[in-house]
C-alpha cells in the first residue's frame, strides 16, 4: 500500500511566498524596470520641459523663413529644393499649385505627424498649427519632419539604457546569490544531521555571518552525535551488564521447586525474566541497527517462506488470513532481522487488533510489498506521526497490560530501513496497516 502523496501542482504565488530566490529576482526585475522608467523619463521631461519655449520661438521664425523663400503663390520647384536640402516635408493645397514631397503619407499620416511633432514643443490645439502657414494667395503649406532617422537616436538610447541597467541587475543578482550560496550548503547538512548523519560536517568556506553560522551548526552537531554516542554507550553497557544477573536469576528460579505453593509464583517470575531478556536483546538490536556501522548478513531469501514460518508460530485463537503472490523473486536479506520484524508486526497486531489479521506479500514495481492489517481501533491522526520512534506509546502509563515498552514498530523501521526499504504505518478503517516495502 502506496502512501499518499499530494501530486497537486504549486501555484505560482505559492511558490513565490516559499522561495527566496523568486522573490529576490521579482525584487531585482521590479528595481531594474523602476529605475529605468524613472531615467528615460526622468530625462525627456528635463529636455522638453527646458528646450520647449526656447525653440517654439525659433521654429516658428524659421517656418516663416521658409514659407517667404517658396514665394507666392508658393513654388513647388523650391519647395523640392527644400526637401532635397532639409530632412523636412512640405505639402501644398492651393488653386494654383498642389504639392506633396511625400506622397506615400496619407492625409491622417500627414494629421498624426503634426501632432507628434507639436507634443515635443508644446501641447494644445493652437499649437497644432504652428507647423502650417496659410498664404495671401489662398495656398495652405504644411510642414513636417521627412525623415524618422533622427528620432531613432533617442529610442535606441532608452533600450539601451534599458538593456544596461536589466544586465547590471542580473550581474547584482548573480552576486548576491553568490552571498547567499552558503545557505545550500547550510540546508543540505542540517538534514544530514536531522536523518542522523554527523560524519560530514558543513563546509565554511567563507568568513562573515554565514560562515559562523555554518560554524556553530557543526559544533551543534558534533555536540548532539556526542550525546548520542554517550547514550548509545550506556544502553549497551546497561544491557550487557544486566544480562548475567538475569541469567542467574532465570536459573535460580528454574531451580526452585515445582509444588502447588510455587508453582504460579515460578511461572510469572519466568514470564517476567523472559520480557526482560526480550527488552535487553530489542535495546542492542536497535542501537546496531541504528548506527552507521550496521551490518547485515544478506543472503538470497524467499520472502514468502519466512512469512509463511512466522504465520505458523502465532497462536491457534489468532484468525490470520494470508495472500502471496506466486512467483516473487527472492531478496538479498538478512533472514534473522526479517524475522525480528515479521515477530514485531504479528506481536502487535495481536495485542492492539480486534478480529482477524490479514497479511499479503506482493509486488509493485521494483518493490516488494510486506502488508499488515488488524481490525482494531487503530490510531489517532494527531499521534500516527509518532507511531514506529523509540519508546513511543499510546499508553502514557505504560501498563504491562497493554503491550511492550515501544520498541516493536521502531525496531522494524529499522531493519526495513537498513534493507533499504521503509516502514509506512498508516489508519485503515478500522484498523492499522503497516506496510513494508522492499527494493528488488
Amino acid at each position: 500500500m502506496k502512501a499518499s502523496i499530494n501530486t497537486k501542482p504549486k501555484s505560482w504565488l505559492h511558490r513565490l511566498g516559499h522561495s527566496l530566490r523568486l522573490r529576490l529576482l521579482l525584487l531585482f526585475l521590479l528595481l531594474a524596470l523602476a529605475m529605468s522608467a524613472a531615467f528615460i523619463g526622468g530625462t525627456k521631461k528635463a529636455f522638453s520641459t527646458g528646450w520647449r519655449e526656447a525653440v517654439k520661438p525659433l521654429l516658428t521664425d524659421y517656418v516663416d523663413r521658409l514659407t517667404l523663400d517658396m514665394g507666392t503663390p508658393p513654388d513647388a520647384t523650391k519647395a523640392r529644393a527644400l526637401v532635397e536640402r532639409l530632412p523636412i516635408s512640405v505639402r501644398i493645397e492651393g488653386p494654383a499649385t498642389q504639392f506633396d514631397s511625400h506622397p506615400e503619407r496619407k492625409a491622417n499620416k500627414w494629421q498624426g505627424q503634426n501632432r507628434e511633432d507639436s507634443r515635443d514643443y508644446g501641447s494644445g490645439e493652437t499649437n497644432q498649427n504652428f507647423l502650417k502657414r496659410k498664404t495671401a494667395d489662398g495656398h495652405t503649406i504644411t510642414f513636417g519632419l521627412g525623415s524618422m532617422e533622427w528620432r531613432r537616436g533617442p529610442g535606441m538610447f532608452g533600450w539601451l539604457t534599458l538593456a544596461m541597467l536589466l544586465g547590471l541587475t542580473a550581474l547584482a543578482f548573480a552576486y548576491v546569490r553568490r552571498l547567499f550560496k552558503p545557505l545550500d550548503n547550510i540546508g543540505a547538512g542540517v538534514q544530514r544531521f536531522g536523518a542522523g548523519n554527523f560524519s560530514q560536517p558543513i563546509a565554511v568556506r567563507r568568513s562573515d555571518e554565514l560562515g559562523d553560522l555554518a560554524g556553530q551548526i557543526n559544533t551543534m552537531g558534533q555536540e548532539i552525535a556526542q550525546m548520542l554516542d554517550a547514550k548509545r554507550a550506556l544502553l549497551l553497557a546497561i544491557s550487557h551488564e544486566l544480562r548475567s544477573p538475569l541469567t542467574r536469576a532465570r536459573l535460580n528460579t528454574e531451580l526452585l521447586p515445582e509444588t502447588s505453593d510455587t508453582l504460579d509464583t515460578r511461572q510469572a517470575l519466568l514470564r517476567d525474566l523472559a520480557e526482560m531478556a526480550r527488552l535487553i536483546t530489542d535495546l542492542l538490536e536497535s542501537e546496531r541497527l541504528s548506527g552507521s556501522h550496521a551490518a547485515l548478513n544478506l543472503e538470497p531469501t524467499d520472502l514468502a517462506e519466512l512469512v509463511n514460518d512466522a504465520a505458523a508460530g502465532i497462536a491457534s485463537s489468532t484468525v490470520l488470513t494470508i495472500k502471496i503472490e506466486s512467483d516473487l523473486p527472492q531478496l538479498q536479506l538478512d533472514r534473522t532481522r526479517i524475522k525480528l520484524l515479521l515477530r514485531n508486526l504479528l506481536d502487535n497486531a495481536q495485542r492492539h487488533g480486534q478480529g482477524p489479521i490479514e497479511l499479503s506479500l506482493s509486488r509493485t514495481g521494483n518493490e516488494l510489498l510486506l502488508t499488515m492489517r488488524d481490525h482494531g481501533p487503530g490510531i489517532p491522526a494527531d499521534q500516527l506521526p509518532q507511531l514506529g520512534k523509540a519508546f513511543f506509546r499510546l499508553d502514557a502509563a505504560r501498563q504491562r497490560s497493554t503491550g511492550g515498552v515501544g520498541l516493536g514498530l521502531y525496531l522494524c523501521r529499522l531493519v526495513a530501513q537498513a534493507h533499504g526499504g521503509e516502514l509506512v504505518l498508516e489508519n485503515a478503517g478500522p484498523g492499522l496497516r503497516a506496510c513494508v516495502k522492499l527494493p528488488i
